[in-house]
C-alpha cells in the first residue's frame, strides 16, 4: 500500500513539474521573444525586411512591425506600450515628446521625393512653384506648363515624419493647405497613381515607375544628392527605445546596424546608410562635414 501511494506520488510532481515547465516556456516564447516596433510607414519597410531576416536566424523570436507614423511610434515608445518607435524626425521636434526619456538609435537615411500622376506634364519644378501648389497659390498644371487639369494635393496625415520633413526642407517651414491625408506613403503612391492631377510625396524607397518623381531647382532625387545635401529633403531613420530597452531589443537594433543589414537591405530597398553620408545634420537643422 505504502508503496503504491510512493507511486502516486512521483506521477503528480512529475506531472506538475511537466505542466510548469510548460507554462515558463509557453511565457517565454510568447512575452520575452517578441519585439514590437511601431511608428514611421518611410522606416517599415526596412524594419519588417530585417525583421524576417533576424526571426529566421533566430527560431522562436518575432518581429511585429505597425505603421502608424511617427508621431504615433514616439508616443507609444514615450508610453512604454512599444519596444521600438520608428520616427522620420527627432523626437525634439515632436510636440509632447520627452526626449530625454528616450534613446535615438540612426539606422538609416532616406531621401523624400515630390511625387506627381504620370499624366500631368511635369517633371520640374522650383521651390517657389512648389510652395505655391501646396499653399493653393497655384491651381492647375497650365500654370506650369502642364495640362490643364486642376492641382489635387494629398498629404500625409499631421504627426507623420514624412510630412515634418518636407514641410520643413521642401516648402521652407510653409504649411500645406487643407487637404486629403493618409497615414501610409503606400496608400500616397496608390492614390497619386490613380488620380489625375494628383501631387503628394514620399520616401525614395516609395517613387516607383507608378509614379513621377519630381526634379527641384534643377536637382534630381538620387542618393548621390542626398549624401552632399544637394538634395535637401532628407531624414534620418530614427529607432527610438526606452532608456534601459530588453537585450533582445538592443540585439535587434545592433543587427539593423550590422554592416551586413548596411551594405544588403539599406541599399536594396532604397535607403542609404548613415556612414555613406558625407555631411550629418542637428535636430537644428545646421549641416555639417562629417
Amino acid at each position: 500500500m505504502r508503496k503504491s501511494r510512493w507511486i502516486q506520488l512521483v506521477i503528480v510532481l512529475v506531472i506538475v513539474v511537466l505542466g510548469t515547465a510548460g507554462y515558463v516556456t509557453r511565457k517565454t516564447t510568447h512575452a520575452d521573444m517578441t519585439i514590437t516596433a511601431v511608428g514611421s510607414t518611410a522606416l517599415q519597410p526596412l524594419v519588417e525586411a530585417a525583421g524576417e531576416e533576424y526571426s529566421g536566424q533566430h527560431l522562436g523570436t518575432f518581429i511585429n512591425v505597425q505603421g502608424g507614423g511617427s508621431g504615433t511610434g514616439l508616443s507609444q515608445i514615450q508610453e512604454g506600450a512599444v519596444d521600438i518607435g520608428n520616427s522620420d524626425v527627432f523626437a525634439e521636434e515632436q510636440k509632447g515628446i520627452k526626449a530625454n526619456r528616450l534613446v535615438d538609435h540612426r539606422v538609416a537615411v532616406v531621401g523624400i521625393t515630390p511625387i506627381v500622376n504620370k499624366k500631368v506634364g511635369v517633371k520640374r519644378l522650383t521651390t517657389a512653384q512648389l510652395i505655391k501648389i501646396f499653399t493653393g497659390r497655384v491651381t492647375n498644371w497650365s500654370q506650369l506648363g502642364g495640362r490643364h487639369q486642376p492641382i489635387v494635393l494629398l498629404n500625409r496625415a499631421q504627426g507623420s515624419g514624412t510630412r515634418m520633413t518636407f514641410e520643413r526642407w521642401a516648402l521652407k517651414g510653409a504649411r500645406s493647405k487643407p487637404a486629403q491625408e493618409q497615414d501610409s506613403s503606400g496608400m500616397v503612391r496608390q492614390i497619386v497613381a490613380t488620380t489625375p492631377g494628383a501631387i503628394s510625396y514620399v520616401g525614395f524607397s516609395y517613387a516607383d515607375q507608378s509614379v513621377q518623381a519630381i526634379t527641384l531647382n534643377g536637382v534630381s532625387p538620387t542618393d548621390e544628392n542626398v549624401k552632399t545635401n544637394r538634395w535637401p529633403i532628407w531624414s534620418y531613420e530614427h529607432m527610438y527605445t526606452s532608456r534601459t530597452p530588453g537585450p533582445l531589443t538592443q540585439r535587434f537594433i545592433r543587427y539593423i546596424q550590422s554592416a551586413h543589414i548596411q551594405r544588403t537591405l539599406v541599399k536594396q530597398l532604397g535607403y542609404i546608410s548613415v556612414a555613406d553620408m558625407h555631411v550629418s545634420r542637428d535636430v537644428s537643422g545646421r549641416v555639417g562635414e562629417k
